[in-house]
């Protein structure tokens, strides 16, 4: 294959990797069951756990799913490329289509780029890199979660230890090359999640972010909440 289609066909599994990750089940699945936006209820963020906090837990489930789905769909659009997997930036590869699919979760094309924090989508890009990280990071989640009962200083306590990880698991597992692009990854990824969890921390200082609590399943067509006041 010569290196301009090379090229073209790279940044064309960019672009589908963000249209991938711009395609919002919460939204969609709101508006096409319930006739609502997410996005105008509960914390306004079109993710699983504002979803399962205004529609129910099965609700809750499905966007997590697609989410986690999408990210580790788009980490593995690497392997239409002409290049086996022990080749020097595969990983490196990955974590680019994962990132589009990441910015498009954040910033969807088909939703006014209005989206969520990106932390399901993230999990998927990650699962398809090195699952047992990712099991280890939703273990500290379910244990943090368990305790203080708030997803977001469980979503933080996940991704503060993921740089840890990596520096550990990922060491043994990929070239020292690979381990470099994975560990500025996870920094860069950290960051960016505790930024879209500002607003959540904000909410903890005062003591009005809510606990999660399973919702029960709502019936079709049934508004759940009053949506909340401008901001």
């Amino acid at each position: 294959m010569t290196l301009p289609l090379s090229i073209t066909l790279y940044v064309l599994f960019i672009i589908a990797a963000y249209l991938m990750g711009s395609i919002s089940s919460s939204i969609l699945l709101g508006r096409a069951f319930y006739g609502i936006d997410v996005r105008e209820y509960g914390s306004r963020n079109p993710g699983a756990n504002n979803t399962q906090r205004v529609l129910g837990w099965k609700m809750g489930l499905l966007v997590l799913a697609f989410d986690i789905l999408k990210g580790a769909a788009a980490a593995s659009l690497v392997f239409f490329l002409p290049f086996p997997k022990e080749t020097n930036g595969f990983v490196g590869t990955q974590l680019v289509f994962g990132s589009a699919a990441i910015l498009g979760h954040v910033f969807p094309i088909f939703h006014n780029f209005k989206g969520g924090k990106g932390v399901a989508t993230m999990c998927g890009v990650l699962l398809a890199i090195h699952p047992f990280a990712v099991l280890i990071c939703t273990a500290i989640f379910c244990v943090t979660l368990f305790i203080t009962r708030y997803v977001s200083v469980s979503v933080i306590a996940a991704v503060t230890c993921f740089p840890f990880l990596v520096n550990t698991l990922f060491a043994l597992w990929l070239d020292p090359k690979e381990t470099l692009v994975i560990k500025i990854f996870s920094i860069v990824a950290g960051c960016t999640i505790w930024l879209c969890h500002i607003s959540n921390l904000k909410r903890l200082y005062h003591g009005k972010e809510e606990k999660f609590v399973v919702k029960k399943p709502l019936k079709e067509k049934s508004c759940p909440l009053p949506p909340r006041g401008n901001k």
